[in-house]
């Protein structure tokens, strides 16, 4: 088979964790992966490193955190003529020793710019293309930590996730302002708000645009991958306790090379064809657990929160969201 035949799938921050390994395992599965990275060194060190076959994935630049370098991204691939199997959402930054916020190139804190509305930017731009595929699917990483519906979503190290009444949204999200809610920063809470923000998307785009499109939307969380360098900005002492008290203490530690063949199931295996649903796999890690449709928080179900989120975030990545396709019915 050709490269051109081969399912294509966009994958972010595929230049280490989760997504590195979902890219070797989409590879396997006889796929063709662009990984899409802000450092494109890092990248290519990463596959090698892996041992990725050099025919079938190709390294693209893509920042997150900057509207232009998400906006370029989408125009180099409409550029290329090609349909797409699957975007898979996937990276992240976290910053928690952040006594003060860091801001993108637009102004906005760094967190919520990168995880949230880079992906938010991303997904719309990428619609058309994804419609060009057969069965087209865009997956999110999402997060035990942001849903309340869990035990590990009500942990208050610094503050569950809540995002208020969007009000620091509401208020244009530039400095001063650098939370969601409007209150006063807190980097490990900026994380979470801005993942529960990519889980009411991914249910928002499900209720938007799975009826008329096909597309399939989903997120899930392949359990925690406590070694993945996510964490390489947490302090030392965390880096080194937390994999073992997750590997002895929860059993909830997943590795990256099984987390990263998680996200590949939800891409591209045939059991994961179920639109608007989180995937989980559960806390506790069970040897031969299937995966199942985890429950969200009614933070992250609220129809007409997840509509207020869309309008305020199409505001600032200079969307319009005034058209208002028919809604399809949520899974649960």
């Amino acid at each position: 088979m050709t490269t051109a035949k081969l399912p294509l799938a966009i994958i972010t921050g595929a230049s280490s964790g989760v997504g590195l390994y979902a890219t070797a395992a989409l590879i396997g599965r006889g796929w063709h992966v662009i990984m899409a990275c802000r450092d494109l060194d890092k990248a290519a060190a990463a596959a090698t490193g892996l041992g990725l076959r050099t025919d079938r994935y190709e390294i693209a630049h893509l920042d997150l955190a900057s509207q232009a370098s998400v906006r370029a991204f989408a125009a180099a691939f409409r550029a290329s003529d090609r349909p797409l199997d699957a975007l898979v959402c996937n990276a992240a930054t976290y910053l928690p020793l952040l006594k003060e916020p860091a801001r993108s190139p637009e102004g906005y804190e760094l967190n919520v710019a990168t995880n949230y509305l880079g992906h938010f930017l991303l997904a719309n731009l990428m619609l058309d293309d994804l419609q060009r595929a057969p069965a087209p699917r865009l997956v999110t990483l999402g997060t035990v930590t942001a849903n309340s519906e869990e035990f590990g979503g009500r942990i208050p190290i610094p503050a569950p996730a809540d995002l208020g009444d969007f009000e620091g949204l509401a208020a244009g999200f530039k400095a001063p302002i650098a939370m969601i809610d409007g209150k006063p920063f807190k980097g490990g809470k900026a994380y979470k708000d801005s993942k529960l923000c990519t889980m009411m998307m991914s249910r928002e785009l499900h209720a938007r645009y799975h009826a008329q499109t096909g597309i399939i939307f989903s997120t899930l969380y392949p359990g925690c991958v406590a070694d993945t360098p996510l964490f390489r900005n947490a302090p030392k002492l965390f880096q080194k306790i937390f994999p073992w008290f997750q590997k002895n203490i929860t059993k909830g530690y997943v590795s990256q090379p099984l987390s990263g063949d998680r996200v590949a199931q939800v891409v591209a295996d045939p059991g994961f064809t179920q639109s608007g649903v989180h995937w989980s796999w559960g806390n506790r890690q069970q040897e031969g657990r299937e995966a199942f449709a985890q429950s969200l928080s009614s933070k992250a179900t609220d129809a007409s929160r997840s509509q207020r989120l869309w309008a305020l975030s199409a505001g600032l990545v200079g969307l319009a969201s005034d058209k208002q396709p028919a809604r399809s019915v949520v899974a649960a």
